[in-house]
């Protein structure tokens, strides 16, 4: 799944660009037609049109495959209940159809460690304090219920964020550049894209090794004043951490600035949890050309477009 998207296509390059690989690669998409589409085609991927919406799209999708990676896209519609109907919907079509093996993408339900009654942050949509993270946890279940041996993999930031995301430097009335979150001075965790897709890749490859397990997994972690001096190294430009209060940041009124405030208080809060959890010893012996932050910014830095 989200062959086209960050996560999936980074595992679909990395089977593709395998020329020892045991998998051949069935990309599942919405559109075929796309550019992305294509180009998964040309590299020699087989490219499935399906719909996280119709479970039976799903099953034909997921028909004679050995493994499969489910990920679903929140940002696309903002909906925890579309988010859960999805995840519901894969979970019984990897059933239905007889793999062997799925990797979820998925975060930590983070009313596990706050609940809705508790006021130090605000509960989202009555159910919710991060909802992109609590569905995505929240749908483990679901998986695990079905009894195909799984294996849920928790991912981190992605550091592309900073191009795509509108994350990146902004320059503010003082003429300054900085990034912007709430949180503090503890570390955040963050990884490439292509690195989620290539440790995804070596757990498929491990065949039962890692079948009933939690894994977490991170390049790199760092704190707000960590990045901003790589951010200046890299562009050659100053860039500072702006750290603001979460309630700021939940009313910065972009979609999901709420959403993205309450995450970035859950990862200040407990950020032994979420940082202890994401070992970068362990995603690196399953990855060991994974990047930190400082590679991965050198090699990205033509990216990032400084207003």
């Amino acid at each position: 799944m989200g062959a086209t998207g960050a996560q999936g296509g980074g595992l679909a390059r990395a089977i593709l660009h395998d020329p020892e690989s045991e998998f051949s690669v069935r990309a599942i998409t919405r559109d075929a037609s796309s550019d992305k589409a294509k180009a998964l085609a040309s590299q020699g991927a087989e490219v499935v049109e399906a719909n996280e919406d119709d479970k039976e799209s799903l099953v034909r999708a997921f028909q004679g495959a050995y493994g499969a990676y489910c990920v679903t896209f929140y940002w696309s519609h903002f909906s925890p209940e579309k988010e859960l109907a999805h995840a519901f919907n894969l979970a019984r079509a990897v059933k239905e159809a007889g793999v062997k093996h799925v990797i979820w993408s998925s975060l930590e339900d983070s009313r596990k460690w706050i609940p809705l009654d508790d006021d130090r942050m605000p509960t989202l949509m009555g159910k919710y304090k991060v909802p992109h993270f609590d569905t995505k946890g929240e749908a483990e279940q679901y998986f695990l219920d079905s009894t195909v041996p799984t294996t849920i993999l928790r991912t981190s930031f992605y550091w592309e964020n900073f191009i795509y995301f509108g994350l990146g430097p902004q320059k503010g009335p003082d003429g300054k550049y900085a990034i912007t979150f709430p949180m503090g001075d503890k570390k955040l965790p963050g990884i490439a894209s292509d690195d989620i897709g290539k440790c995804a890749y070596e757990i498929f490859k491990a065949g039962t090794k890692f079948q009933g397990k939690t894994l977490s997994i991170a390049g790199d972690h760092k704190s707000g004043n960590e990045m901003a001096d790589t951010f200046s190294r890299a562009l050659g430009v100053e860039v500072v951490y702006n750290d603001v209060p979460p309630e700021v940041y939940r009313n910065f009124g972009f979609p999901g600035a709420d959403d993205m405030g309450n995450m970035f208080q859950f990862k200040r809060d407990f950020n032994k949890d979420f940082v202890g959890a994401r070992d970068l010893s362990f995603a690196r012996s399953l990855n060991p050309g994974q990047l930190d932050f400082e590679t991965w910014l050198e090699q990205n830095k033509s990216k990032i477009h400084l207003s």
